[in-house]
Parts: structure tokens; C-alpha cells; sequence
């Protein structure tokens, strides 16, 4: 199963919408085949992995990082692959959380005399796809906040400017996490700081992901470097027919959702996102949005970088929060991770 998750890794940038999946058959004690899924429309782990194995499969025991599939969807069912393939026994990590699997594949395999484990690994497992689980069973991806600060706790400048106040190696790292995201966001306020572009450029993938801007009063410049290119989504509070018509002239999508209070209605951001099969949300802002998004609830997770420095109290933080007045009212948080990358520190803790 270890094996399997290190093949279902492979996927780690190119397999979303679909979850990252690996699978090997074992007969005798010997690896038959191997397989992982690569991307949406490729064949699954369990099919690759069957295909390598040949009639060798007949009577093998076949590991597989998730439930194997019953529904027709872009791939036949892999659950009749493994039946046709006359396999022993089927082990999964982690039962599929989709509600057309959720279970069926397991007791599918069973009806026809399979016997299926579950479990091993499960939290691997489930770790390796926190985004596809997400979006599955709360409705919404899972969404990570990345910020680079000082050692005390400054992201930018008063006049917000911010770089570089990580190193190369930081930064780099974060190109990693854009790209296991499947879209990444960020507020009016960094493209008018920074003009930034948010592609994936320092690690090799296929595959961009999805940019978001919040942007409510449709402030985003026609010339801004976001919009090169195409792949941009503008989520906004205002119907400003004539800017939304430009924004589209440049390749941009505009999406109006405003809240009661004239700013984007970020929950229903997160559920028209996760409508569009977006697993991870990874967020670059500032501090005003990085503090609505946590008021609201909508942070799963932070990946902080600290580096070796300091810039003093005249700066921005990492969330603009109302002031507590006694400690109770503090965010929890869990540490899932903690290393040096180059000379700063990352940081990856979860909201309790």
C-alpha cells in the first residue's frame, strides 16, 4: 500500500479533478503490476495496474490507495475491471467519499466473491487527497492560505510592497503548492501591490491552475498581468456591464455574488468553485482578505513561511482581525509540520 500511495503521488499535479490514486498487484509475494492515475479521461490506477499485470491478475491480491469506482463516468467502473480480471482480493486505503461510490465498489466486489479490506493506510491515504474529500462531503475544496513573513510577522510594507522578504528556496517551495492546487486566489488589493501573474513557473506540470481574483468593486486594471493569457476567474460584488464586457474581451470570467455588506460572498465563492470541481484552493492575499476569509471560516490550513528577519510594527500582517480583548477569543491551531526550506522556516498547521 506504501507503494501505492507513492505511485498515486505521480498525480499529485495532474490528476484533480479526479483524486490522486495508485494501485499494485501482488501475486505469490511478487509485484505483477503497477499502476496510478494520471489525469481526468486516463485510464484509473486499478486499469493501468491490470493492464501491466495481464492474466497474471487472475487470482492475485491488488492493493489500491481508494475505493475502486462503480459509476461510468468519463472511465468505465473500474470494479468491473477487477471482477473481469478475476482477482483474490481487493485492500483500499480509504473508502470513496464521492456519493456514487461511497461504499458500492466495496460491496460490488464482495456480491461477486472478492474478498476487500479497508483501511490500511487510511490516513495517508486520505492526507494524499484532503481537497477531493472536501469537496465531497462539506461541498467546498479545501482551501490553504500561504504567506512569507518576517520573523515577526509581517507580510508587506505599510505601502505594500513585499518583495522579497523570503528567499529563492521559500519561494520556490511555494510554486509547489500552486501547483497541487487547483486554483489559486487572491484579492484587488495584491494585484495592485504586486501585478503579479500566479502561474506555476518554477516547478514542471502540465497543467495551470484556475486564477481567482476577488475583486468586488471590479477595480482589476485591463492591463493587469493576471489576465494574460486566459485561465482567469473575477469574482465580484458589483454588475458593472461595461468593465465585465472588457474583462471578457481580455479571456477573463466574471461572476457577481454580492453579500448584504457590498463585498464578494466568499462562501458562496467556495461552493460555486468545488460546482466546478475544484479540490484545493491555494490563496496568496493580503491581509484584509486573508483576515475575511478566517473570520468567515473558510481556512483549512496555512503553509507560513518565516524568514530570518525583521521589519518592525509600521507593516502588514498576515490577517486584519477585530481586536480581542481577552485570549479565549485566539484561533487554534494544530502544527502538522514544521522544517527549514533554504534559510526560512515553513510552517503547515491546521485550524482546530
Amino acid at each position: 500500500m506504501a507503494r501505492a500511495l507513492e505511485l498515486a503521488r505521480r498525480g499529485l499535479y495532474t490528476a484533480a479533478p479526479n483524486p490522486r490514486v495508485g494501485c499494485v498487484i501482488v501475486r505469490n509475494g511478487t509485484v505483477i503490476g503497477e499502476g496510478w492515475h494520471e489525469k481526468a479521461g486516463a485510464p484509473h490506477a486499478e486499469v493501468c495496474a491490470l493492464r501491466a499485470a495481464g492474466e497474471k491478475a487472475a487470482g492475485a491480491t491488488t492493493y489500491v490507495s481508494l475505493e475502486p469506482c462503480t459509476h461510468h463516468g468519463r472511465t468505465p467502473p473500474c470494479d468491473e475491471a477487477l471482477i473481469a480480471a478475476k482477482v483474490a482480493r481487493v485492500v483500499a486505503a480509504l473508502q470513496d467519499p464521492n456519493p456514487l461510490v461511497a461504499g458500492r465498489g466495496v460491496a460490488g466486489l464482495r456480491e461477486k466473491g472478492i474478498a476487500v479490506d479497508c483501511g490500511l493506510l487510511e490516513n495517508e491515504a486520505r492526507e494524499l487527497n484532503l481537497g477531493f474529500v472536501s469537496r465531497m462531503t462539506r461541498g467546498r475544496p479545501w482551501v490553504r492560505v500561504k504567506l512569507a513573513a518576517s520573523l515577526d510577522g509581517k507580510t508587506a510594507l505599510l505601502n505594500g510592497r513585499s518583495r522579497w522578504i523570503t528567499g529563492e528556496a521559500a519561494r520556490r517551495d511555494g510554486h509547489h503548492w500552486r501547483a497541487c492546487a487547483c486554483a489559486v486566489l487572491t484579492g484587488i488589493g495584491t494585484i495592485k501591490d504586486d501585478d503579479p501573474q500566479l502561474t506555476v513557473r518554477e516547478v514542471a506540470t502540465p497543467r495551470q491552475p484556475l486564477r481567482v481574483v476577488v475583486d468586488s468593486r471590479l477595480e482589476i486594471p485591463l492591463a493587469a498581468r493576471i489576465l494574460e493569457g486566459g485561465g482567469v476567474l473575477v469574482a465580484a460584488a458589483r454588475d458593472e456591464r461595461a468593465k465585465i464586457a472588457a474583462l471578457e474581451a481580455r479571456g477573463a470570467e466574471v461572476i457577481v455574488m454580492p453579500n448584504r455588506a457590498g463585498k464578494v460572498e466568499l462562501g458562496e465563492l467556495f461552493r460555486e468553485l468545488a460546482r466546478r470541481e475544484i479540490n484545493e484552493v491555494h490563496v496568496e492575499a493580503g491581509y484584509r482578505l486573508n483576515g475575511s476569509l478566517l473570520q468567515e471560516g473558510h481556512v483549512d490550513e496555512l503553509v507560513l513561511y518565516l524568514a530570518p528577519n525583521i521589519i518592525g510594527d509600521a507593516a502588514r500582517g498576515m490577517f486584519s482581525l477585530p481586536e480581542l480583548t481577552d485570549l479565549s477569543g485566539r484561533r487554534e491551531l494544530k502544527m502538522q509540520d514544521l522544517r527549514m526550506v533554504g534559510s526560512d522556516i515553513r510552517v503547515i498547521a491546521r485550524f482546530v
